[in-house]
């Protein structure tokens, strides 16, 4: 059994895809669960789920990672537990739009920012001194290809990703002298609902993007964060890449169409 049973993983973003899958994951591996997400009702349908099919225990709360005030109620409500999570995932994020940055909009720009950047910033300034008074745990950034190289129109969107790889790199350098560990988990081709997000819910087009290949589940993710978090304590993976086979890096996809 996983060192990891019987304590408590925090999943923002835990409605849908890659944070959906990881609230599985984790559960069905005996680690009991602190879920937030904007969608109140498809977050208490996952719980009763989870709940009934693994036994763990689920606590949820509805918190919009880029209000502050949020991310303090949601920490409030975690404290008056008495519950420190032993793994933090900070999934919550999202690409909205795809516009050449001349062309941008700004209410596109500041939702990315404000939930990639900001969003992760607030989770772990406000969760991460509880841990590291523990002296003990994980913290995953759901990064992305996107921080590594810059494709035509994804200039904001990857600006953020880039971002992460930044700030996954800099608590890294924070969390030396303790016991914690922090690893970006940066997927390529996923499919999930972000294509669809991206797109503004156009869901023949984010249906091209997907098209001709496999790409990579929310389960391969999940199984990655999985692996990282349950690596020997003297091992700290700072960084994992994933691709589908079918894609080698941004550009060199093998589509079949």
């Amino acid at each position: 059994m996983s060192d990891l049973a019987n304590t408590y993983a925090l999943i923002t973003g835990a409605t849908s895809g890659i944070g959906k899958a990881t609230a599985y994951k984790f559960a069905a591996n005996k680690v009991n669960l602190i879920l937030c997400a904007r969608r109140q009702e498809r977050m208490e349908d996952i719980a009763t789920d989870i709940t009934s099919r693994f036994g763990v225990e689920v606590l949820i709360h509805v918190t919009d990672v880029r209000n502050k005030q949020e991310v303090e109620a949601f920490h409030a409500y975690v404290q008056s537990q008495n519950i420190v999570p032993s793994v933090l995932v900070n999934n919550a994020g999202l690409a909205s739009g795809k516009d050449k940055l001349q062309a941008g909009s700004v209410d596109d720009w500041e939702q990315m920012i404000d939930t990639n950047i900001k969003g992760l910033l607030y989770v772990t300034r406000t969760f991460l001194p509880d841990m590291i008074a523990k002296n003990n745990g994980h913290v995953i950034n759901i990064g992305s290809t996107a921080g590594h190289l810059v494709y035509p129109e994804g200039n904001v969107y990857n600006a953020t990703k880039y971002a992460v790889k930044a700030l996954n790199e800099g608590i890294n350098l924070d969390l030396v002298g303790t016991n914690l560990r922090c690893c970006s988990i940066d997927p390529g081709a996923c499919e999930t609902e972000f294509s669809v997000v991206r797109f503004h819910g156009d869901e023949s087009k984010a249906k091209k993007v997907y098209e001709g290949f496999e790409p990579l589940h929310p389960e391969d993710i999940a199984d990655a964060i999985w692996y990282v978090c349950n690596a020997p304590k003297h091992v700290n993976i700072t960084n994992m890449v994933v691709y589908p086979t079918a894609q080698r890096n941004v550009f060199v996809m093998d589509r079949k169409v």
